[in-house]
């Protein structure tokens, strides 16, 4: 029986307990029987006048639900002044209707001492307006340290904004309310929003599982959601599990939701979903999301969408993104296009930004600017660095490099490298280096080849040996960097480290490096793996590599084919590529390869 909320009203005497769930039908009669035979003993202690016995009767009968049986036992220990009885006549009074008649018991049981009567007068008194009224009777069961005095009181002050509500709060908590200390956690967790538990708010977090903890115990199920949340932060997977299961086993879709991701990310995708559908069938839209995703990488695209509604029709906006998301990726821009716009009106950041995305590759940069722009202030990095691009496009380098500062500060790899790059040419290399070395950090080769370039021009000459040989020393910061960026792919960082690696004598690691440059399509890598091979001997093999080098525009690999061609008496095919030479350059390529031209057609008109 619920009255008021206060089940231990019926129990204020203290003079039975409340019986214990047990298990099993014969435990079932044996308790049923027990109690019989009680009511039977209080009962005929009650006929022979026994003041204690009417009372405990009465509420024994008034926790049965049997109100007409305990009116007149409560009635008669009342009068005998039993207050206990006269708080729950007035518990009878108020589940039949009549309020101001309970309250008027309520206060004559609150006068005599009851704790749990106060409470129930300052309810009544709150439900009523008066809240004056209200606080002194609450505040008179609260100081006599009744827990549900004391949490009625607290809420009462918080709502009123009082200062002392939460100290109120915390003494229900510690009085084992449920409701208080899952309150309590909450406040705690709001002046420790931060992820890092082992900084300043490490304390507040700690004490914020404490309550949740024994609010989660007690049974309360957004407790043990909350609980599983800060141990899944701090990697107790295991436990964290456990607090979601109890709390989606309670019906708590979230925690159902949560537990799914967890299940998930252990690899356990057909638990995850069954537990995602779970949540997804009592309206948590992001466990329809999550199953939309499901079927969207098995290509059950169908499936996905109506999942990805049933998110959108529960509330989540991320519905309507990621229809778009699955719209555009069959090709159905119109319908990718409107649900980016439903998603973008009503909020979300990055589906504003990719309905800016899909208006540029249609030519509608104009369109494109504004959602940009909304998708950035809400905090889109993606679509900060994207206004970069489209004014850097126009020629407004400034602005263009505003936002690229600001998408860089949140973090954005390519945004680091493009501001790098405009301090480089602006002269101010120590800014430059500190991006470069923000963007190289997040996996940019590019800025790795470039922060590698600025340290590589700081470097001092090389000490050499006495007899004019390199000496072998330890890479350099630089050459690490170049290294990384030759690692990713960088075609210029592959050459420079076969330049490096030559320099010190490592021939085979030299021709590996420029190899893999030259294969990649780098003619500078192809013309320094001939130079190295003609250097060992191979000039046929090496002449090959020219020839790639020289076909991609490489003016010094045509002008080394014309002098092998000279030197082998092919004439004509020499003077062929010193003209080629010629056209290429540099200037003095030009000047060198006319030489020979000039030569060869001498030597082929004699």
């Amino acid at each position: 029986m619920d009255v008021m909320g206060d089940k231990a009203t019926l129990y204020e005497t203290g003079r039975f307990a409340q019986p214990s769930a047990r298990d099993g039908a014969s435990e079932g009669a044996e308790e049923a029987a027990e109690e019989a035979v009680e009511e039977l003993r209080r009962r005929l202690a009650a006929e022979a006048g026994d003041v204690e016995a009417m009372s405990v009767l009465g509420a024994m009968l008034l926790r049965r639900g049997d109100l007409d049986g305990a009116e007149p036992q409560l009635r008669a220990a009342t009068a005998a002044g039993d207050r206990a009885a006269a708080n729950n006549l007035g518990v009878l009074l108020h589940q039949r209707g009549y309020a101001d008649d309970a309250a008027g018991w309520w206060r004559i049981a609150a006068v005599a001492g009851s704790a749990a009567a106060a409470h129930a007068l300052g309810r009544h008194h709150r439900e009523r307006g008066d809240e004056p009224a209200a606080e002194y009777w609450l505040r008179q069961s609260a100081e006599q340290g009744h827990a549900l005095g004391t949490y009625a009181l607290a809420d009462l002050l918080e709502h009123r904004g009082d200062a002392g509500a939460g100290d109120w709060m915390r003494a229900a908590a510690e009085r084992g309310h449920r409701e208080a200390a899952y309150r309590l956690a909450r406040a705690l967790d709001r002046q420790a929003p931060g992820e890092d538990e082992t900084g300043p708010d490490a304390a507040a977090t700690a004490e914020a599982e404490q309550w949740y903890r024994q609010a989660a115990a007690r049974g309360h199920r957004r407790a043990a959601l909350y609980l599983g949340a800060i141990l899944e932060r701090r990697g107790d997977l295991k436990e964290a599990g456990r607090w979601y299961l109890t709390s989606a086993k309670d019906g708590d879709a979230r925690a159902a939701c949560a537990l799914g991701f967890l299940l998930r990310d252990a690899g356990d995708t057909e638990s995850a979903a069954v537990w995602w559908l779970r949540a997804a069938q009592d309206g948590d839209g992001n466990a329809a999301n999550a199953l939309g995703a499901l079927h969207a990488e098995r290509g059950e695209t169908q499936t996905a969408e109506r999942w990805y509604r049933a998110a959108m029709d529960a509330g989540d906006v991320n519905g309507a993104y990621n229809l778009g998301l699955l719209c555009a990726e069959q090709g159905r821009t119109a319908q990718a296009e409107q649900w980016y716009r439903r998603a973008a009106y009503a909020g979300h950041r990055e589906a504003a930004n990719a309905l800016a995305i899909l208006l540029l590759q249609v030519g509608d940069a104009t369109g494109a600017e504004p959602w940009f722009s909304k998708a950035a202030e809400a905090g889109s990095v993606d679509a900060a660095f994207n206004l970069g691009i489209l004014f850097a496009g126009r020629g407004e380098e400034t602005v263009a490099l505003r936002w690229y500062e600001r998408a860089a500060a949140a973090g954005h790899t390519e945004a680091a490298l493009q501001v790098g790059i405009a301090r480089l040419r602006d002269g101010d290399e120590p800014a430059a280096e500190r991006h470069l070395r923000c963007a190289a950090g997040g996996g940019s080769p590019e800025a790795a080849y470039r922060l590698a370039t600025v340290l590589d021009a700081r470097r001092p000459p090389a000490p050499a040996h006495e007899l004019g040989e390199p000496v072998h020393t330890l890479k350099t910061e630089c050459e690490e960097w170049y290294e990384r960026a030759a690692t990713q792919g960088h075609r210029r960082a592959q050459v420079r480290v076969g330049m490096l690696a030559a320099g010190r004598g490592d021939v085979v690691e030299a021709a590996r490096w420029y190899r893999t440059a030259a294969e990649a399509g780098s003619r500078n890598g192809a013309f320094n793996l001939g130079l190295l091979l003609a250097r060992e001997g191979s000039e046929p093999e090496a002449a090959v590599w020219w020839t790639r080098a020289a076909d991609a525009g490489h003016g010094r690999a045509a002008l080394r084919l014309a002098l092998v061609y000279a030197r082998r008496g092919e004439l004509a095919e020499g003077q062929r590529w010193a003209d080629r030479a010629v056209t290429l350059g540099p200037d003095e390529v030009t000047e060198r390869a006319a030489r020979l031209r000039d030569a060869l057609r001498e030597e082929l008109s004699a």
